[in-house]
């Protein structure tokens, strides 16, 4: 039985209107050309290289192979000592021996259970993992291995110019917390959750949280190399989530690591405390803006060992956020992906755009548009709406972010319809990439709204890896002529 995830499960209330409209519509269930904008050219059904089944409509000229699909049958890695987990979500690449690649993919499970995979785990009573897989240029796995085991909710993350895997933890869950969404008791976890872990490309984590970074949801991170700052992003459903930086104490570039007991701050808008951004904005508002400190980034709820904890779920997510607040801190509406890309740091609002309404905020949706990128400006202290949807055939509820080299933002989406890869230019123009043509391998049902997640591009910029999450999970190499379609 498939556990219902969060973003169901919040979708089936918040979003649940939306959706119906768009299953309404006779052009939403047309195809790309009509419900969307052919920019740089159509998309069509291309076979998939593995089989030949069409699994993807890509550009005329563009190739793919999947791996690691869930669906097909179980899936043994560790030497086949582990059946392989569904829930792909981000993903890293890294450069490997041979001109093979190594990626990094998460595996956002939730809820307590006996961990899985080889290694010591974090928590013995969780099930999310993070894996390591060596493959070619054109999707063929050589090799597949656990490397971080025992977390919980293993959602996006980031990459590390010093070779390692930022894996983010998209919970607070712990024994010290009441139940989350799902309900189901945190009494058997053994550890603490919500927190980032550091996995490097080849090897193995260390297995420790970087607990100075927050504990909070945390979706994705940044790197950047000019400030010695971790950015951080925050998926809160129902509240306002922060946009936060972790300057750790020693710079990584020199010790190959991200040491823990740095400080972590949140960003603030000039001149309007808790400023809500989450509402409509213009394509190219531009706010100035500073940062205030987290003073205690790491909580622990006072709870009795295998007894019901006193502090909600709710209380608990919203602690660290509520200490940026109390200084005038930024609210967004569910922040996800995150990539630097040319000196800006990118991230998007996944459900930004909608109108605000006065008074506090419902809890099953704080803001409800189909989404925003946002960019911010280390140098300048601003920060830009680059990029608001108008509506779910221009861009559907943006989720992980990457860029190409010549800094074209990927945006994986994560809609209730139709989802696809979209590119965003540096010219603030949408377009089309790949769009999901998935359908389930017993039933023939389509699966077109399982989310695209871990968009990834490898160190030679020649090859798309990206995945697609559902209680199953796909994995795809895709390649083609990438600038003549504006990648």
């Amino acid at each position: 039985m498939d556990v219902v995830d969060r973003r169901t499960f919040l979708r089936r209330t918040a979003v649940a209107a939306g959706a119906m409209a768009a299953a309404l519509d006779p052009l939403h269930l047309v195809g790309p050309a009509i419900a969307s904008r052919p920019v740089f050219g159509e998309l069509g059904p291309i076979p998939d290289l593995r089989d030949g089944v069409v699994r993807l409509w890509l550009p005329v000229g563009f190739k793919y192979r999947s791996f690691h699909d869930t669906e097909s049958g179980p899936q043994l890695i560790d030497d086949d000592a582990t059946v392989l987990p569904g829930r792909h979500d981000g993903m890293a690449a890294f450069s490997a021996p041979d001109g093979n690649v190594w990626l990094i993919r998460n595996h956002e499970i939730n809820n307590p259970g006996a961990a899985v995979g080889v290694g010591t785990p974090y928590d013995s009573m969780a099930q999310g993992i993070t894996t390591t897989i060596l493959v070619t240029p054109f999707g063929e796995v050589l090799d597949a291995f656990t490397s971080l085991n025992g977390t919980q909710m293993n959602c996006a993350g980031g990459a590390t110019p010093w070779g390692t895997w930022i894996m983010c933890e998209e919970t607070v869950n712990g024994p010290d917390v009441g139940a989350d969404f799902t309900g189901v008791s945190n009494v058997p976890l053994t550890q603490r959750h919500g927190f980032i872990f550091e996995v490097p490309a080849g090897g193995q984590s260390n297995r420790q949280p970087i607990t100075s970074a927050g504990r909070f949801a945390h979706e994705a991170a940044a790197w950047n190399s000019d400030e010695n700052a971790l950015y951080l992003t925050e998926d809160n459903f129902g509240f306002p989530s922060g946009f936060y930086r972790y300057f750790p104490p020693t710079d990584p570039m020199k010790t190959g690591r991200l040491a823990d007991g740095g400080r972590l701050q949140t960003l603030r808008v000039v001149g309007q405390p808790n400023a809500h951004l989450e509402g409509n904005q213009a394509n190219g508002a531009t706010y100035d803006v500073d940062w205030v400190d987290i003073a205690d980034p790491n909580p622990t709820f006072p709870y009795t060992p295998g007894q019901p904890a006193p502090t909600s779920n709710d209380d608990a997510i919203g602690y660290v956020g509520n200490q940026g607040r109390a200084q005038g801190a930024a609210g967004f509406s569910r922040l996800e992906g995150a990539t630097l890309s040319k000196g800006l740091v990118y991230f998007d609002a996944t459900q930004g755009g909608g109108a605000v309404e006065p008074g506090p905020q419902p809890i099953t949706g704080y803001g409800n548009g189909n989404g925003q990128i946002w960019a911010y400006d280390p140098e300048k202290q601003t920060l830009r709406c680059v990029f608001q949807s108008p509506g779910a055939a221009v861009l559907d509820l943006p989720d992980n972010l990457t860029h190409s080299a010549r800094g074209t933002i990927v945006i994986c989406e994560d809609g209730s319809g139709d989802n696809y890869l979209r590119g965003l230019s540096r010219d603030g123009e949408v377009f089309d990439i790949a769009l999901n043509r998935l359908r389930n391998g017993l039933t023939g049902a389509p699966r077109f709204a399982d989310e695209f997640a871990g968009a990834t591009f490898s160190p030679d910029g020649h090859t798309l890896f990206v995945n697609i999450q559902a209680s199953q999970g796909i994995s795809f190499a895709i390649w083609g002529p990438w600038g003549r379609i504006g990648v």
